[in-house]
């Protein structure tokens, strides 16, 4: 598996991967996340545009979508019950979504972003329970809940290298 930034000729594939994570949330008990319309195509092709939507994938097939940036994130700003694990810049991933599981895909994503950055967040809904599984069992610590743009909570959690292999 590679990671590669995503190209705009793949954004219909792009929407029905998110479609399926969509319906998946669905089944899985959590329906109030993303609603039945996010991301709206219009923001991948922004994340497309600007370089930010990045695609796992093997031989030709994508296996995930995802945004990947390091930036201080304004929903990280304030963490409400808990703390950040340190306070370095930080890589985030949103948006992520897995079109064939149980592949270690998300693991390869992770793996991925905190190459990049060395210290990354994430946030989910609480009713999203495999993603939650996932960012544990990858290592990822709970640190507590943030808010998004709209003021909905999310639980927030982040991974870090060891400061010394920075």
């Amino acid at each position: 598996m590679n990671i590669r930034k995503a190209r705009i000729e793949e954004l219909d594939a792009l929407m029905q991967i998110y479609a399926d994570a969509r319906a998946f949330m669905q089944q899985t008990g959590n329906p109030d996340q993303w609603w039945d319309f996010y991301p709206p195509r219009e923001l991948i092709r922004e994340d497309i545009e600007r370089g930010l939507c990045h695609v796992c994938e093997e031989d030709g097939e994508i296996f995930a979508v995802f945004y990947y940036c390091k930036e201080d994130d304004p929903s990280y700003r304030v963490i409400e019950d808990g703390a950040w694990l340190n306070d370095r810049p930080f890589g985030v991933v949103h948006r992520i979504a897995v079109a064939k599981r149980g592949r270690g895909v998300a693991r390869f994503c992770f793996d991925y972003a905190l190459s990049q950055c060395g210290n990354l967040k994430i946030d989910t809904h609480r009713n999203n329970l495999p993603m939650q599984k996932a960012l544990e069992k990858n290592g990822f610590t709970y640190c507590g809940v943030i808010r998004i743009y709209n003021g909905d909570e999310r639980i927030a959690y982040q991974k870090a290298l060891d400061e010394s292999v920075l």
